[in-house]
């Protein structure tokens, strides 16, 4: 009954170039979704004290423009083109 048993390991063929660097590729395009999905989650943000110099010059910038009223919409509606009654 053993004899009928065949344990040893199976015959496999080396990988060749072309598998070996669509391997490479396929880990590399792995690592960099899985970066992309990290910098979406986790988001870099800007140091305290830029955003405090920013959130000063901004509000300096919005005192020394002069207030205007409300911009003027332009709505023009396309002419509709009348047949010719005959």
């Amino acid at each position: 009954m053993s004899a009928e048993l065949d344990l040893s390991p199976p015959d496999v063929p080396e990988p060749t170039f072309l598998e070996s660097v669509l391997r490479y590729g396929l880990f590399l395009g792995a690592i960099f979704q899985l970066i992309c999905i990290l910098a979406v989650i986790f988001p870099t943000s800007k140091g305290h004290e830029q955003e405090e110099i920013e959130s000063t010059d901004g509000k300096a910038a919005e005192q020394l423009r002069r207030p205007k009223g409300p911009a003027p919409q332009i709505r023009q509606k396309p002419k509709k083109e009348s047949k010719k009654k005959r």
